[in-house]
Order: structure tokens, then C-alpha cells, then sequence
């Protein structure tokens, strides 16, 4: 199946492992297109420095009184079941998941289809895909590729509608999200990329040689 036949869940997390998630956003992109968006404020599980709030601008007193990440373990246990995970260099979306919820329930494996596994991952993983596509781009850092594809203006429109006032900008949870489902979109726009399937993207999410060619070898055979 190719993979823009298939929902594709894109998440970020404004946090740290020392104050969990205090913001997350996921952008589900089907068909090249942003269909769906979630996201929601988050307490803290420890003190956030000031320093990180001039990072992405959420204070502890402001977060207080949200509900902890842990209780949307449903939300994400159900997107996991629907489709992969993907985030722009996933790891740190990744460690962060699993800080809160070691394993997802038995999902399916995308990397092997018709396989099950009880694990958050693989992930897709724009940062990986483009380094890997374009190796001739001055910088990976998500703003820099958005305004090399020339997403900035989709970016903002789809933030109009879909971002809380005030979370419109980088570092939002839910900005970044739909910024990474664009430059993975953004790829439909060449029939060969278009043509990838889930796999493929899977394979291109890794740059460990051993672990990309394994992948690939159990699309092939």
C-alpha cells in the first residue's frame, strides 16, 4: 500500500523528560493532506525552568490546572492501532511517549505488514527522510525546511484554523505537528515519492545501515 494511501498520525511534544509533556499536537495527514489536528495543554509532572518557557512560552502557574498526559493514553494507544507515528527527528517525541507509557497495546507493525508489535515505533521520520533526500540543504531544523519547500504560507493558513490563539507559532505543539505533516506531504509532489509504500518511508526514517536494510529486505521477500 502506498503510503499516502494510508492515515499517518504526526506528533510533537513541547517538554522534558524532567517536566513530561506539557503540550502535545498531532496532525493526521492522509492522501498528502492535513485532515485532522488535536492538541491540548498539559500539567507538569516537575518544575519548568524559565528558560524553557522562553522556549515555548507555557508557564507552570498557566498549566496547573490541566489534565496530566498520561490520562490521554487512549488517544494515543488508538492512534498507534490506525497508522504510524511520525515527528521531525522522532527520538525525542519517542523517549517522551514511552517516559509516560513504556509500550503501546499490540499494534500492527508496519515495517512488517501483517506483523503485530508492542512498541510506539518504527516512527516516520522527516528529519531522517530529508536528510536523506535532499543531503544538500543547508540545515534539518523544521523552520528551516518549511521555508525551503515554500510551506510557510499552507503552514499558517492550516494554523488559522486549527491552532489556539497564541500557539501559532514554532514551538507550539501543534504548529510544529502540521509543519512536519507538510514536509511529509510535501513529498506527494513527485510521482516516484508519492509511489513509496508505508515501508519504504519506514526504511528511509533510519540512518543505521543494518536496520534500513533489514527493513527493506522484508518488503522484498
Amino acid at each position: 500500500m502506498r503510503w499516502m494511501e494510508h492515515p499517518v498520525f504526526f506528533v510533537d511534544f513541547e517538554g522534558s523528560l524532567a517536566t513530561g509533556v506539557l503540550e502535545y499536537g498531532v496532525a493526521t495527514l492522509l492522501g498528502g493532506r492535513v485532515t485532522a489536528t488535536l492538541t491540548r495543554l498539559c500539567a507538569p509532572t516537575g518544575r519548568v525552568r524559565a528558560e524553557d518557557t522562553e522556549v515555548h512560552g507555557l508557564r507552570e502557574e498557566t498549566l496547573a490546572g490541566c489534565a496530566p498526559f498520561s490520562e490521554d493514553w487512549e488517544v494515543f494507544a488508538d492512534l498507534r492501532e490506525r497508522g504510524p507515528l511520525a515527528g521531525h527527528y522522532a527520538g525525542a517525541e519517542n523517549s517522551l511517549i514511552k517516559s509516560t507509557w513504556p509500550y503501546p497495546r499490540n499494534s500492527p507493525d508496519f515495517a512488517r505488514p501483517g506483523s503485530r508489535v508492542i512498541d510506539w515505533g518504527p516512527w516516520i521520520d522527516t528529519g531522517r527522510i530529508y536528510a536523506q533526500l535532499y543531503p544538500g540543504l543547508e540545515s534539518g531544523r523544521l523552520e528551516s525546511l518549511v521555508e525551503a519547500c515554500g510551506l510557510r504560507a499552507d503552514l499558517d493558513a492550516l494554523a488559522s484554523v486549527h491552532c489556539p490563539e497564541g500557539r501559532r507559532r514554532h514551538h507550539a505543539a501543534l504548529y510544529d505537528a502540521i509543519a512536519g505533516a507538510l514536509l511529509l506531504g510535501s513529498l506527494s509532489r513527485h510521482p516516484q515519492l508519492a509511489s513509496l509504500t508505508v515501508m519504504q518511508l519506514l526504511a528511509l526514517s533510519t540512518l543505521d545501515p543494518k536496520r534500513r536494510d533489514s527493513i527493506v529486505q522484508r518488503e522484498l521477500f
